[in-house]
């Protein structure tokens, strides 16, 4: 008997995704391939996650209150609008598990987070792209956008910034798709996971507008702000129907106690070393962009904190960049995984002053 012939059919020829950050697979190597907060976890994490300990002979607050409180006072909004996930990978699987039928549409950007559309061709959808242009500097066209919507069309996501090109959309643009896909009756999944380390998070998130339009739904975690990937904690805003409806497929315990305190200490006492992290990464941002630039190294200035560029202009793949990268022990991200148009893109983050001046003298001579 072969066990995968008796699996859904939507499985039959879907490939595992693929993702950065596994550098820690090879030793002595500085991954520059993630897009983690580069100066880690608060100092005292281990003394937080110590402290969280007590009490795991229970099973965990499966409504996860305290969390949901913590994150209703930072971000502004009513515990009835928030959903816990284990990681915003977890809001990305209940949101297509809850809203999608087999063979109903979806449109996402490419290139783009792979989860999205891993998930919903498990659940059968119809997967669209709206291909992002390297003549528009990788933003989204709302106009090109908005003219495939119909009435068939169930879900469009958006990640904001958006991984791996690192653009970011403007919140008047995005609302404004909101409001055209509601009359249209479809749903808009905004993915704001990488958005805490961008210094005008403010006034770009749309967290503060899920009451007003029912047909948005905003992911976010603390994975990559607070650089802790290996603890799982995400959340989803929504109208509360929406986050009821999350909730019957959201599975039981789905994030533990040690998890929820952690989160509940970070988000009430330690904003303040993302606010840090975010202002830095901003500045050090520009000054790899000039650095790089100067010897050479063709890349657009990002929106955010990590660059996404062609090595074509350099008459080689991201393959062949990456082994001269890793040759000088740095890791960046080759970014062929995200499709055919991207095999010649390497996607690299920004880290401290110390590190990125070794980052800039390894491609120095991975240009030699």
């Amino acid at each position: 008997m072969n066990p995968s012939m008796l699996s859904r059919k939507t499985l039959h020829e879907l490939p595992m995704t693929v993702h950065g950050g596994q550098a820690w697979k090879i030793g002595g190597i500085e991954d520059y391939s993630h897009n983690l907060n580069p100066f880690g976890p608060p100092d005292d994490i281990k003394d937080i996650i110590s402290s969280s300990i007590e009490g795991i002979d229970h099973y965990p607050d499966d409504n996860s209150t305290e969390l949901k409180e913590a994150i209703s006072k930072r971000f502004h909004v009513g515990m009835e609008n928030i959903i816990i996930g284990a990681g915003s990978s977890d809001i990305i699987r209940m949101f297509p598990n809850t809203f999608i039928e087999d063979g109903e549409t979806v449109i996402i950007p490419s290139p783009s987070f792979a989860e999205y559309t891993h998930q919903c061709r498990i659940v059968g959808a119809r997967v669209f792209t709206q291909d992002l242009e390297s003549k528009d500097d990788f933003h989204m066209d709302f106009d090109s956008l908005k003219s495939k919507i119909d009435d068939n069309v169930k879900a469009i996501y958006i990640c904001n910034p958006n991984n791996p090109t690192g653009r970011i959309e403007r919140r008047e643009d995005i609302l404004d798709l909101v409001e055209y896909c509601g009359d249209k009756g479809t749903f808009v999944f905004l993915d704001e996971t990488l958005l805490e380390l961008v210094p005008e998070h403010k006034n770009i998130s749309c967290i503060g507008y899920v009451d007003r339009y029912p047909n948005l739904l905003v992911a976010g975690s603390l994975t990559k702000s607070f650089a802790i990937p290996g603890i799982r904690i995400g959340f989803g805003f929504s109208n509360p129907e929406t986050i009821g409806e999350l909730n019957k497929v959201r599975m039981t315990w789905n994030v533990g106690q040690i998890e929820q305190k952690v989160a509940t200490e970070l988000i009430r006492n330690r904003m303040g070393h993302v606010e840090k992290a975010a202002a830095l990464m901003a500045s050090e941002a520009r000054w790899m962009y000039q650095q790089l630039t100067d010897i050479g190294l063709p890349i657009r200035m990002t929106d955010s904190y990590f660059f996404f560029d062609s090595m074509r202009p350099l008459g080689m793949d991201g393959h062949q960049f990456v082994e001269r990268m890793l040759k000088n022990n740095i890791m960046v991200r080759d970014c062929a995984s995200f499709g055919m148009r991207f095999t010649d893109y390497v996607r690299f983050c920004v880290k401290d002053r110390i590190r990125n001046e070794r980052f800039v003298e390894a491609a120095r001579n991975a240009l030699r």
